[in-house]
């Protein structure tokens, strides 16, 4: 594609499969170039050792980005044994070695029990979170450590695949806000010798699969029609919505921002849309009334 033409608006979400060793924004900028975009945002970053499904989200769709970041997450991690580093993973320095013990499957098995259902997870130092107004991980590079809140999360499915002798693969589903890197060291610390992240690919995020993704390198192989055409619809994620259909004056009112009267049994938030175009989020409430929440405008 020319690159030397002014940048359009898309709307639409992406399925990237991302490489390993770039961080997501550069991912997110690599693709954003290659559509010539306007806007773009990605939804929940990757580290560069991970790879896998990165949603990006162009245009419009970057409405619903902060919806996607609430969505459930699978990832398959390997996890080395004996070793701890500065920042939970193999990119980190090692701060700490010890011996690795001999485990059968049910030991192991049951220490990945202990980790299943609801749990609270102390986010490790190297995170983007902030504690009074700076990075964590800003912190850390100052060589500073600083007490961390525990966080509520939820680990649905924690399933052992396969396990050698300093290393132990796993496949975990859990909710958002989990962080894997301390998950490892926590499994780590019950095994008695330590252990941080040496691979990590995300496999499901919400209703996305990785199966659905692809990868730069094939996305770059892709003429016009094809990379417009790989574009998921702006309201793909919101499918476990209502629908609601306005006719011409309601959909007129609804663009000005104002409430319509629909006859409509269910209260809450709704997916708006008049004929095929889809509209926006509104809510139903008590009165009978659809009110607009967020509009989207793909026409321009």
């Amino acid at each position: 594609m020319n690159q030397s033409r002014s940048k359009r608006n898309i709307h639409g979400i992406l399925l990237l499969d991302k490489r390993l060793g770039v961080s997501s924004n550069r991912a997110l900028q690599e693709v954003k170039r290659l559509f010539n975009a306007n806007k773009a945002g990605h939804t929940g970053s990757l580290d560069p050792l991970a790879t896998g499904l990165l949603p990006l989200c162009f245009g419009e769709a970057t409405k619903v980005s902060g919806m996607m970041l609430d969505d459930n997450k699978r990832y398959q991690v390997t996890i080395q044994l004996g070793i701890k580093t500065d920042t939970g993973d193999l990119e980190g320095s090692i701060i700490a070695t010890r011996p690795v013990l001999e485990y059968t499957i049910e030991d192991i098995e049951a220490i990945l029990e202990k980790f299943t259902g609801e749990i609270d997870q102390i986010p490790p130092m190297y995170s983007a979170l902030k504690q009074n107004g700076k990075k964590l991980y800003e912190l850390a590079r100052e060589g500073k450590t600083v007490e961390r809140l525990a966080r509520h999360i939820t680990i649905f499915e924690l399933k052992l695949l396969a396990v050698q002798k300093d290393t132990l693969e796993f496949e975990v589903y859990c909710s958002k806000g989990t962080y894997i890197r301390s998950l490892a060291e926590d499994i780590g610390e019950d095994l008695g010798c330590g252990a941080t992240v040496k691979e990590l690919r995300r496999l499901q995020a919400g209703q996305f699969h990785i199966e659905q993704a692809i990868s730069l390198e094939n996305l770059q192989e892709l003429d016009e029609q094809q990379l417009l055409a790989a574009l998921i619809a702006v309201d793909t994620p919101l499918q476990n919505l209502p629908a609601v259909h306005l006719n011409d004056q309601q959909a007129a009112n609804t663009k000005q921002g104002q409430s319509s009267t629909l006859t409509q049994n269910f209260l809450g938030p709704v997916r708006m849309y008049h004929a095929t175009e889809f509209l926006g989020l509104g809510e139903m409430r008590l009165d009978g009334k659809l009110a607009p929440k967020k509009l989207f405008n793909m026409n321009d």
